[in-house]
């Protein structure tokens, strides 16, 4: 079954937080939305297992600070260089 959650930080927040998350068909109109919108899309399995048992305004874990943070910045240089 399909997952998807959607994240969002900003520096007003002390760490990046869960906007929304779901499954199945949903998860996949989520994803093709933020392909057509630029939004980029990361697919790691086992990050997703983490934040998929958040609600929407949850603060990530401390425990996946680091692997979010990598996906952030690798987001960031990818914007960078378009």
């Amino acid at each position: 079954m399909d997952k998807a959650v959607a994240l969002k930080y900003s520096k007003d927040v002390p760490a990046p937080f869960v906007v929304g998350n779901t499954s199945g068909i949903i998860a996949g109109k989520m994803i093709k939305i933020a392909e057509e919108y630029g939004i980029p899309v990361v697919k790691n399995d086992i990050l997703m297992e983490t934040l998929f048992l958040l609600r929407p305004g949850d603060y990530i874990p401390e425990e996946v600070y680091s692997i979010v943070a990598e996906i952030f910045v690798f987001i960031k240089e990818m914007q960078d260089n378009v």
